[in-house]
Parts: C-alpha cells; sequence; structure tokens
C-alpha cells in the first residue's frame, strides 16, 4: 500500500525505499516516480536543481503514490519555509552538527509555538488542504543530517530538540569526516560503527533514521540493521551506473559489431 502518513508509516514499524531526484527534468523525475519508490527526495543541495525547477518537479511527482520530500540546501529559514510552503511532505537538512543547529532548523520549520515558520502555506494549502497549518508541526517529518565527526558526537542532544523527527545519514561527508574516503558504500570499520551508532541511538530516541546509500545490497543491510529508510543512489547515478553496464555489455559481447557484422 502507497504510504499516506510518513510518520504513522514508521511508527507502525513499516520500512521505505527512497527514490532520490538530483536531475532537473520533469521526465527523469516521473520516471523515478513511477518505478515504484516508496518515497521521493528532490535534491536541492548537491542536486541540479533550483527553487522553481523543484516546484515543477514536485507538482509532476505528487501525481503518482510516493510522497514527496525536499534535500534543501543549507539550513537556512528563507528556502527551509519556501520549500514547505511548495507542498513537500518531509524535509532533510544538511550538516546539522550540534543542537543548537537543530534548534534553528526547528525554528524556521515549525509553526509557533514550537517554532517561528511564517504563515503563508501558498501552494501547501492546495495540495494537503486548508487545515495543513493546524496540523502541520505533527504531520511534517522533519530530519536533520548526521554526517561529521561533530554531530556524531552531538547525536543524543541534537536528537533531544523537539521538533527534530529524525536522522538521515550522509555516509560520504560522515567518512570524510572521520578521516576515510568519501564514498556511499563504506567499508571502514570507524564509519560503519558510526553508522550503527546513529541508527541505534535514534531508535533507542524513538526519532526516525534515514540513511544515504550507494547499492541495493547496502539498502537491505541498512534496512536489516533497523533503519527505518534508505535512499538507492540518485537519478543521476542510476543513470550513469545503467549506460555503464548496457555499453560495457556491448564491447564486451558485441565485437562483431564494431566490424560491420
Amino acid at each position: 500500500m502507497p504510504i499516506t502518513d510518513i510518520k504513522a508509516h514508521f511508527a507502525a514499524g513499516g520500512t521505505a525505499v527512497n527514490g532520490w531526484c538530483a536531475i532537473p527534468s520533469p521526465i527523469t523525475a516521473e520516471i523515478m516516480g513511477r518505478a515504484g519508490f516508496d518515497l521521493m527526495t528532490i535534491d536541492l543541495q548537491h542536486g541540479l536543481i533550483d527553487y522553481q525547477t523543484a516546484l515543477t518537479l514536485l507538482q509532476v511527482l505528487q501525481g503518482l503514490p510516493a510522497p514527496v520530500m525536499v534535500r534543501v540546501p543549507w539550513n537556512e529559514p528563507g528556502v527551509v519555509m519556501k520549500c514547505l510552503d511548495a507542498g513537500f511532505s518531509g524535509l532533510i537538512c544538511p550538516m546539522i552538527n550540534t543542537a543548537e543547529d537543530a534548534r534553528h532548523l526547528v525554528q524556521s520549520a515549525r509553526y509557533a509555538p514550537l517554532g517561528g515558520r511564517s504563515f503563508g502555506p501558498t501552494r501547501a494549502n492546495l495540495v494537503h488542504g486548508a487545515g495543513y497549518a493546524k496540523g502541520a508541526n505533527s504531520t511534517v517529518p522533519v530530519f536533520a543530517m548526521i554526517e561529521t565527526r561533530e554531530a556524531l558526537a552531538n547525536l543524543d542532544a541534537i536528537l533531544a530538540v523537539e521538533g527534530i523527527d529524525g536522522v538521515y545519514v550522509g555516509p560520504s561527508d560522515l567518512g570524510l569526516s572521520l578521516g576515510h574516503e568519501p564514498t556511499l558504500e563504506p567499508t571502514a570499520p570507524e564509519v560503519l560503527d558510526a553508522i550503527s551508532t546513529i541508527g541505534a541511538r535514534a531508535r533507542a530516541a524513538g526519532r526516525i533514521a534515514g540513511i544515504h546509500t550507494g547499492s541495493p545490497a547496502m539498502v537491505r543491510a541498512m534496512l536489516a540493521k533497523g533503519f527505518h529508510f534508505a535512499s538507492l543512489l540518485t537519478d543521476a547515478r542510476l543513470f550513469i551506473s545503467a549506460l555503464s553496464v548496457q555499453l560495457a555489455d556491448v564491447r564486451g559481447t558485441g565485437s562483431k559489431l564494431s566490424r560491420g557484422y
């Protein structure tokens, strides 16, 4: 069954595989959205997508079953509020390193009295109904990205901030911060231990745990470890991977083609 309420889905013990849009194209977004992912995320940080394009992709994806989240480019009030007003169903914010960073995010993402989000849900009202503002604080999940040594040290304090629903692990930056190669498929024991710690502490705190991954095998492994959701690469990385596999197959088995047969 499609997810209709992200927080309720995870609270009931559900898991999810998240699709990730980094390419600024409605066509590739629609292809991703129709592929069968449980959740979708549009990336304004490392993706090639600006706000106006993100809005267009959101309009495409919201006609499909999976709820659509956004990763904002930074912990900045203007872009956080603008994305939420566009009607995204969840928000991921990068580089939350301290409890103060987390409180700053809550201030931008939550309406009073929990935060200071300005009222103006122009499109959110259209897609979520006129009562959106009344329920947004409790229905729209906000995820703090844990991706540095500093964030790892402050993890419990970040998880304790009211208004933060969960954490999202960025393995590449986390590995880089810990002195290892940045990769979506880490093998360094220190990085793997850190990932396990983040997932376990999030669950112990009653929070949602998500993670970015570099392969189907890692998605399965992270869900088996207790992560609530895991993202499979990005549309760009999936496209590159498929091209590489197909072209290698042609070159490896189709040598007669190069001779005109």
